[in-house]
């Protein structure tokens, strides 16, 4: 497979919370080396510690283009819009990479594939979607963007079709940040909070506003790891899921179990594992989702996470000009075939990623 490139290097910041001083980091273009790429590690608070071996989180996660005030607006193209999707019988399977707050986007990619219409409600009969996790942060209206999911979720059940989703690490992330704020956890690498690492990772002062009961519950509930007509579907490219069990039952009662017992440590070791990425990348890539594909099931596995453009090399311009990347044109099949990788890297100037299964390889 393509070696991956891209992340280049990072200028550190400080911007003061509370008492203590935040490292913040500012993407630049340039050579991406794997081995040093920090994943989604949060801040310490304290004087910074060497990380440990095998210890992945991130400083930050990926970079991003911020656009509030200014959001994205799609025109579809009524001539591009898929024919209506059938309403009875068996329905296709569709899934949706990270969306990450741009919910105009979301929207679009939508109603190019049939699933909602003009006023964006569900219109796709007995069609099947999965959200593959990672709804918030970032972009300008992440809960607008459950608030969405939550809403097509009961409009495509009385439709006799289903709406589902997937536990993200943003999702833990903004889940922590809501009930432990300043609480300190034992990163691994010093002192953190969670407030801190949601800060640090794109966490949006207009989504915590308005966060409210029945967003932490849903969120709170939502499963880890599912396998649908053969496609083993999770959030992250890592195969962190096999800490937790050796079924998918096993995985999400322990996930939730975990989130249950409201243990802001435990809940930062959740967060930590499934920040982790690249693990079927470059060589060995195919024998780990080999890994997850024997213990779960499943003929192939699809994943958001790690955005394509990192995956295949290409280095994403900060202000969104047409520099030579990304250039996103659908999923990334890689791992021989058994892996498909859904973040369109809508952050950082991609696309947003709705995908019909199977996909051709």
């Amino acid at each position: 497979m393509t070696q991956g490139a891209g992340q280049g290097p990072e200028v550190e910041r400080t911007a003061t919370l509370r008492d203590f001083r935040v490292p913040a980091y500012v993407h630049e273009t340039g050579p991406y080396d794997a081995g040093t790429d920090p994943g989604n590690a949060a801040p310490p608070l304290e004087e910074p510690l060497e990380h440990p071996d095998g210890y992945t989180p991130t400083q930050r996660d990926l970079p991003v283009i911020n656009r509030r005030g200014d959001t994205l607006q799609v025109i579809v193209d009524p001539a591009a819009v898929q024919a209506p999707l059938p309403t009875t019988g068996p329905g296709p399977l569709f899934v949706v990479g990270d969306v990450h707050g741009y919910l105009d986007e979301l929207v679009a990619a939508l109603q190019e594939k049939g699933l909602v219409d003009s006023a964006g409600n569900w219109c796709a009969g007995t069609a099947r979607l999965w959200f593959l996790g990672d709804f918030t942060d970032r972009g300008p209206d992440g809960i607008g963007v459950i608030d969405l999911v939550m809403r097509l979720s009961a409009e495509a059940a009385a439709a006799g079709g289903y709406c589902k989703a997937l536990m993200g690490n943003h999702e833990l992330l903004l889940l922590g940040a809501k009930r432990f704020g300043d609480t300190p956890v034992n990163s691994g690498a010093g002192t953190a909070t969670f407030q801190a690492a949601w800060l640090l990772n794109g966490g949006q002062k207009y989504d915590m506003d308005r966060l409210q009961d029945h967003h932490l519950q849903w969120m709170a509930r939502l499963d880890a790891v599912e396998e649908v007509d053969g496609h083993l579907l999770v959030h992250s490219d890592t195969t962190a899921y096999l800490d937790y069990g050796d079924s998918i039952e096993a995985v999400n009662d322990t996930v939730r179990e975990t989130i249950t017992r409201n243990d802001a440590d435990e809940v930062w070791d959740l967060f930590r594992k499934f920040t982790k990425r690249f693990s079927f990348r470059d060589e060995g890539g195919a024998d780990a989702v080999r890994s997850l594909l024997d213990t779960y099931g499943g003929t192939r596995i699809v994943h958001g996470h790690s955005p394509i453009p990192y995956l295949l090399g290409e280095v994403g311009s900060e202000d969104g000009e047409d520099n030579g990347g990304p250039h996103v044109e659908g999923p990334h099949v890689y791992a021989d075939g058994l892996a498909i990788a859904m973040d369109g890297g809508v952050t950082m100037a991609g696309k947003l990623l709705v995908q019909q299964l199977p996909l051709e390889i």
